[in-house]
């Protein structure tokens, strides 16, 4: 009789035929080992999911749009770059998952996040299925006018793919307010008519309140809930934070709000340290440096007369919470080692996939509190769901209310972890309790509808 293969044997055969189906994709294979690992010996025990080839299937797009995007710049010179739109998943409801304008966009980068996408939207427990979409054009250093000629040519092929029951877009990096006005109104005059099929929208025109904020603010709710159920709290931590953009500028707000203190900030061309912390005054000054006069960060610590450290990123400065929020791949093992020896005891994701596989697993190993991406950050997609909710009723709730409903979903979502995370003797392993839980929502509802 034929010996049962381990689930280190069966994850293996199940990563080569990925790679095999997926070559080059590297970011893609990540993120779908950094599931497997976790969630192949979950299927082992519910064979239901193993005999339905739920896994395989899910790691599998819907499908994928490619387009060519032409457009004209400010000298007359014209253009080509290319737009993808990952439809990954619809299991649990419309697509739902941002847009990204970056050099660095490939299909493998957007099938990542896509992936990341459905199990992170099924953790919120609001209907949304997974996708994640964009372009490698480059918005930095672009007039506004080119910004509206390239969005505008980009949704004259997208607007064929979504819909507020089909599909529906948000921003990502390189895409914020600027950048979905445009696309928001180019869909207006292609379709003739005002429906919510994008989130992250002006407040003049169906957006939601704490849109903006709400990956931040997701991410510090997160970390809460974390030191709590370990016995801690937030309240006078040392907190390292990278990037300087929506995710970490408001994750900063709500770290100050709760008493932490905020010692670094960074972007593209190195970080700021700042050990009399950053203060309400002075994150204002950045927030107004950083979304209004698109400055660098230098001039930070050149305002407030602290350090700058060009080329590097912050995980060398000594903290107790981490909260990478720039992009993926940040943390490295040699950032994580240094982390560990500085004593950091938790780490929230505000990023997508921000740590390699090899820094998540020192973490874990040496028991940090490690809250992954798909919980952590999963704010920002629960307002936009929320955002999506209130366009359908043709409603606007208060802040106070969206503030309040999204901090029950990132209570749930952390309930949802420690279900399934929960170690004997060890803290909460949040990593495959996320993993568990967001990939049990869609694998029951694809059981339900039957092959197809």
């Amino acid at each position: 009789m034929k010996a049962k293969p381990t689930p280190d044997q069966e994850i293996k055969a199940f990563m080569k035929g990925l790679k095999k189906r997926n070559p080059g994709e590297t970011e893609f294979q990540q993120a779908v080992h950094e599931v497997v690992e976790t969630i192949i010996p979950f299927v082992s025990e519910n064979t239901k999911y193993r005999d339905a080839y739920i896994l395989e299937r899910m790691t599998e797009p819907d499908r994928i749009i490619t387009f060519r995007v032409t457009w004209e710049d400010d000298n007359g010179r014209i253009h080509a770059d290319r737009a993808w739109r990952v439809q990954f998943n619809n299991s649990i409801g419309p697509y739902k998952g941002g847009l990204r304008f970056h050099p660095s966009v490939t299909q493998s980068v957007l099938k990542f996040l896509g992936f990341e996408q459905v199990l992170k939207n099924s953790l919120t427990g609001l209907p949304m299925g997974g996708a994640k979409g964009g372009s490698n054009f480059n918005p930095k250093g672009k007039s506004d006018r080119e910004v509206m000629r390239f969005c505008q040519s980009m949704m004259i092929e997208l607007h064929r793919h979504i819909g507020e029951d089909t599909d529906v877009p948000a921003g990502d990096i390189g895409v914020g307010a600027r950048e979905i006005s445009y696309l928001f109104g180019q869909y207006k005059r292609l379709e003739n008519r005002f429906a919510g099929i994008l989130t992250g929208k002006g407040l003049s025109f169906g957006g939601s309140l704490v849109r903006k904020e709400a990956t931040g603010y997701g991410a510090v709710y997160f970390m809460k809930h974390m030191l709590e159920h370990a016995g801690g709290e937030i309240r006078g931590k040392r907190a390292i934070v990278s990037g300087s953009g929506n995710v970490a500028l408001y994750c900063m707000e709500k770290l100050i709000q709760l008493g932490a203190k905020v010692l670094t900030a960074s972007d593209s061309s190195g970080f700021i340290h700042d050990p009399d912390g950053i203060t309400r005054e002075k994150l204002d000054w950045l927030i107004d440096l950083k979304e209004v006069r698109r400055g660098r960060i230098q001039e930070y610590a050149e305002h407030f007369g602290c350090k700058f450290v060009a080329g590097k990123t912050p995980w060398e400065v000594p903290a107790d919470l981490a909260f990478p929020c720039a992009t993926q791949n940040e943390i490295h093992l040699e950032d994580a080692a240094i982390m560990v020896k500085n004593g950091v005891m938790a780490i929230a994701e505000g990023a997508n996939m921000p740590c390699t596989a090899e820094a998540t697993e020192h973490f874990l190993e040496d028991d940090v509190l490690f809250g992954p991406a798909k919980a952590a950050n999963a704010g920002g997609v629960a307002v936009s769901g929320l955002e999506q909710s209130q366009n359908q009723l043709r409603i606007s709730w208060s802040r106070e209310e969206v503030d309040q409903r999204l901090t029950t979903i990132m209570e749930d979502i952390h309930t949802k972890c420690v279900k399934y995370g929960t170690r004997e003797g060890r803290p909460v392993d949040y990593k495959s309790g996320a993993n568990i839980a967001g990939f049990v929502k869609v694998a029951d509802a694809m059981l339900a509808y039957g092959v197809g």
